[in-house]
C-alpha cells in the first residue's frame, strides 16, 4: 500500500486525486497540505507542509508555484520521493527541482494523462516514417474558456516530441494570418481553440499527399490526469533519487 500527501489537497486537482484514492486498493491517502481547509476531509489536513509529521511513501503536488518551494525542501529533508504536477514554474525553481533530483525521486510532466504520454511516444515513431515520406505536420488543441495561456503546455510537449526525432530541425508557427507564402517544409503549425467547458482536445495531423493520419486524444474529465499522478506515485515509492518522466511509468507498466 503505497502512502500519500497531497500538497494542493483542497484545489480541484487535489479533489479528484482524493475521491480516485478512496476506491484504490494499492495507495491511499494519509495525510492533506493546503492553506484553505474546512475540515471536509477524511484525512488530516495540514496548512503547512512541515507541521505535517505523518508517515508516507510519496508526496502528489498539484498547487501553486509559490507553494512549490518549500514542499521541495520538505520533500529533500524527509527524503520523500515527489509527484510534481504543477507548472508555471519559474527558472529558479525548475533549477531547484533539478538540484533536489539527486537527492530524491522527482517526476516531472507537462501531462499527467497516460494516454498523452503513450501519444508521446507513438508521435517519435509516426514522424519518423511520415516527414521524410512529405508528410505535413499541424497541431490543434482545444480548451475551456478559462485557460489563460496558448498553446497548451501539451501541445507544445506533442511538437518537441516530434522534434525530437530531427534533431530540433522544425520550427514551430502559431499564426499565419500575416504570411503570404507556401508552407515551408521544416515547419510544425500549433493552432489553440477556446470555449466551453472542453477539458482539454489534442489533435496531431500529418497531412501527405492524397492521404492524412489524425493522432486524437480527448480529456473528457479531470480524472486522466488524476489517475496519471496515482500511477506514478505508486511507480516512484522506492525509486532512487533521480528525474522521472511519466515515460518511465509507461515502459514500467509496459
Amino acid at each position: 500500500m503505497v502512502r500519500i500527501i497531497m500538497h494542493g489537497c483542497n484545489g480541484k486537482m487535489g479533489q479528484v486525486i482524493g475521491g480516485l484514492l478512496q476506491e484504490d486498493k494499492e495507495a491511499r491517502l494519509v495525510a492533506g497540505v493546503d492553506v484553505f481547509d474546512d475540515g471536509h476531509n477524511s484525512y488530516p489536513v495540514y496548512q503547512d507542509i512541515w507541521d505535517c509529521d505523518v508517515e508516507a511513501d510519496c508526496v502528489v503536488d498539484f498547487s501553486t508555484a509559490a507553494a512549490v518551494d518549500r514542499m521541495l525542501d520538505y520533500c529533500v529533508e524527509k527524503k520523500l520521493p515527489c509527484v510534481l504536477c504543477t507548472t508555471g514554474l519559474s527558472q529558479e525553481l525548475l533549477q531547484k527541482t533539478e538540484k533536489a533530483a539527486e537527492s530524491i525521486a522527482l517526476l516531472r510532466s507537462a501531462n499527467m494523462s497516460l494516454g498523452i504520454n503513450l501519444l508521446l511516444k507513438l508521435l517519435k515513431n509516426a514522424a519518423g516514417v511520415l516527414a521524410p515520406a512529405g508528410f505535413d505536420m499541424e497541431i490543434l488543441e482545444k480548451h475551456h474558456n478559462l485557460k489563460a495561456d496558448a498553446p497548451s503546455g501539451t501541445a507544445l510537449a506533442l511538437a518537441d516530441s516530434i522534434n525530437e526525432e530531427f534533431g530540433h530541425a522544425y520550427t514551430y508557427v502559431y499564426d499565419r494570418s500575416a504570411r503570404r507564402e507556401k508552407r515551408p517544409e521544416k515547419e510544425i503549425g500549433i493552432s489553440a481553440v477556446r470555449g466551453g467547458t472542453i477539458v482539454g482536445d489534442h489533435d496531431v495531423i500529418f497531412a501527405g499527399p492524397d492521404e492524412v493520419i489524425t493522432f486524437s486524444h480527448r480529456a473528457y474529465s479531470k480524472a486522466v490526469f488524476g489517475k496519471g499522478a496515482i500511477q506514478a506515485a505508486k511507480f516512484l515509492a522506492g525509486r532512487p533519487a533521480g528525474k522521472y518522466d511519466m515515460g518511465d511509468v509507461i515502459d514500467a507498466a509496459e
